[in-house]
């Protein structure tokens, strides 16, 4: 009976959560730079909490994030754009918009290449900006002052990530003593696919079900090709494919408010047509994170075991802070079923209303937020995805709360299967 209860609950949160997003193409037309994907910046949307039940108080948050915005993650984007684009200045085959767009690349072109895969301004900005958030959305955990434990992967990116985020906090209250690490002893918390994870292993991997039937799916056509024709002339004797040429462009499109360069490609490309092709783009990351979900399984237990710390009380920590990637925060999400994110539909039609890839944004986060009432045993616990309240496949009365046995018990179910 009580497996029976499970599976009516999971169904209908599956069927909840299916409805509660099938405004995602409304959000999408309101902010066409959603189609940006895990390109897209943070966008600090101001979302309202739910009151806790009476008497139950924030006392420990639980968090993943991934890095905050930066330039491009490899460098042959710039490296092939700027032997492309000087070859066709030079043979005159650049239409005036072409040309514009020469000349802005070739003087940002050293940044660009120097900057390669690093964190920019922006996303310091970002990190500051949500500790900040996380700070006076919750001020019951940290204004008393304690200890607070955050890791990064080797990344830059993360590393300065950290800081930022824990420089914030240290600002909001000097009380706190907050102790950063990045090391390979702490990858399995944070990146643990990573290769110099001493204790990584390999774990299954699966493919959506939609890929079975995306035959019955009508991808837009390409815009590549468009853009393609409005930078050049004509692409005889040009250096490269052009799909390939065409697929650059538009990354580095997607790339640009996050190094605040916005500006380099007018007329070239615009936000509404990246939209108009997001859900195509929207499969294609649905099974990037799908994948690897279970590779995701030690950061869950990372999670599990360090809460369960607090609540016992062998550590007297605030809060458990991580810093890594996208390939990490996606498939957490899936994982953990974070608004329907595991539901796995056949049709493809139905995948956008599970996952949408603007919520691996940069700087995305994942914020789990333990509650007690004095004099109570009982611990709820609340789940943020990008500061927005979130919904669980647990079982629960009083949503978005959740007991935090249900939560236990649940959760080990999913890591002790694999």
């Amino acid at each position: 009976m009580k497996k029976l209860f499970v599976s009516l609950f999971v169904a209908l949160i599956a069927v909840m959560a299916v409805a509660q997003n099938r405004q995602v193409l409304d959000d999408l037309k309101a902010d066409p730079r959603k189609a940006y994907g895990n390109d897209y910046p943070y966008p600090f949307v101001t979302a309202p909490q739910t009151k806790a039940p009476k008497g139950y108080k924030p006392f420990y948050i639980s968090h993943y994030s991934r890095h905050g915005s930066r330039y491009y993650w490899n460098e042959f984007l710039y490296r092939e754009l700027d032997k492309l684009l000087t070859t066709a200045h030079e043979r005159r085959q650049l239409t005036s918009a072409g040309e514009a767009f020469f000349e802005k690349f070739m003087a940002s072109k050293q940044e660009l290449v120097n900057g390669v895969s690093e964190l920019t301004q922006l996303g310091w900005d970002q990190h500051q900006g949500i500790a900040r958030i996380m700070y006076n959305t919750f001020p019951e955990v940290f204004k008393k002052g304690g200890n607070v434990f955050a890791i990064s992967s080797l990344s830059g990116r993360c590393v300065l990530s950290m800081s930022a985020f824990c420089q914030e906090l240290v600002q909001c209250n000097p009380k706190l003593e907050i102790r950063e690490q990045s090391s390979r002893s702490t990858l399995d918390g944070v990146v643990p696919s990573d290769r110099q994870n001493p204790v990584r292993r390999e774990f299954p991997k699966s493919t959506p079900r939609y890929e079975k039937n995306k035959d019955k799916f009508q991808y837009a056509r390409s815009l590549q090709e468009k853009v393609v024709s409005r930078v050049f002339t004509s692409t005889d004797s040009l250096p490269g494919d052009m799909r390939r040429i065409g697929s650059n462009l538009v990354n580095l499109y997607t790339t640009l408010p996050s190094i605040l360069h916005e500006g380099m490609m007018e007329g070239i490309i615009s936000d509404e047509e990246i939209a108009s092709q997001w859900e195509g783009a929207n499969l294609g990351s649905y099974s990037w994170v799908f994948g690897p979900r279970y590779e995701m399984i030690p950061i869950l237990k990372d999670i599990i075991r360090k809460a369960e710390d607090v609540i016992n009380g062998s550590t007297d920590r605030l809060a458990d802070l991580r810093f890594g990637h996208d390939t990490c925060l996606g498939p957490l999400t899936v994982l953990m079923g974070i608004n329907g994110a595991d539901i796995d539909p056949e049709d493809p039609y139905e995948v956008k209303y599970c996952y949408q890839n603007w919520e691996t944004c940069m700087a995305s986060n994942i914020q789990l937020v333990f509650y007690r009432k004095s004099g109570s045993d009982d611990i709820l616990l609340k789940c943020l995805l990008n500061g927005a309240e979130a919904t669980l496949p647990v079982p629960t009365s009083q949503a978005p709360y959740y007991r935090w046995s249900d939560f236990r018990d649940y959760y080990n179910g999913i890591v002790s299967g694999k």
